[in-house]
């Protein structure tokens, strides 16, 4: 079943489980000690970007606590496990930066600032790069909280790696960087907006949450009803061949 969403859906949200459960628990200590260092914070002091902030071990581990569960059946862990994200989101979010264009800022409240992972922005205007060929992504989390939630668009893992097949078609991988995908990444979002459900995904402490690396996701905006003081995840987001990148995660 889990599989099946996976390849159908390109995500899925697994069960409660206690291995995790311990893992999350060492890691939001971690995490707390990050926010009490006054980490840089972004989009009016309402996101911790916390990239690579975690400081597990190779082997995933948090202060001797082993990553582990279920969850790994479903993926290839790498043999190195990179520092995980930190992402730490706060009431009010997204309030607007000095440096946010109006543009920006709208698509971040009223799409969620969706996007798919890997692809930088460079230049101006912004032009889409392959710098970063995610094997998947995967997200635990280390506090409950149901603001702002992950976001994703069910089934747009299709039609992205369809159109980045197109883009790359021809293209011996290592090349796959240099070439600018900003055109039809926008005109494949457009599709998705118009063609895939958008659905909110909350998970608690225990669970994992699965994304495949072509999924279409973002974060929603707080809700002002909810008063908890942040929502915290920790992502890994381990990085493979870049041959690999057009096939499914999983």
């Amino acid at each position: 079943m889990v599989k099946d969403a996976l390849r159908q859906d390109g995500f899925a949200v697994l069960p409660f489980d206690g291995a995790v459960a311990k893992w999350a628990a060492a890691a939001e200590a971690l995490c707390d000690d990050m926010l009490r260092a006054g980490p840089p914070l972004r989009h009016g002091a309402t996101w911790c970007v916390g990239v690579d902030a975690l400081a597990n071990a190779p082997d995933g581990s948090v202060n001797d606590v082993a990553l582990t569960g279920t969850w790994l059946n479903y993926v290839m862990p790498p043999t190195h496990w990179h520092s995980a994200q930190l992402s730490v989101v706060f009431p009010g979010y997204p309030k607007q930066d000095a440096t946010d264009t109006d543009a920006a800022h709208a698509y971040r409240i009223n799409r969620c600032a969706a996007h798919v992972d890997g692809l930088h922005a460079e230049g101006t205007p912004p032009r889409r790069h392959l710098r970063e060929a995610h094997a998947f992504i995967a997200g635990l989390p280390l506090n409950a909280c149901a603001a702002s939630p992950l976001v994703v668009w069910q089934g747009s893992h299709h039609i992205m790696r369809a159109t980045f097949a197109q883009c790359y078609s021809g293209l011996a991988p290592q090349r796959w960087g240099d070439h600018d995908v900003a055109a039809a990444y926008q005109a494949a979002r457009r599709d998705v907006f118009a063609n895939c459900p958008q659905v909110a995904v909350t998970a608690a402490p225990g669970q994992v949450v699965l994304l495949d690396r072509h999924l279409l996701h973002g974060v929603a905006p707080w809700d002002s009803a909810i008063t908890d003081p942040c929502r915290k995840v920790a992502y890994f987001r381990p990085v493979g061949p870049v041959a690999d990148w057009l096939s499914p995660s999983f």
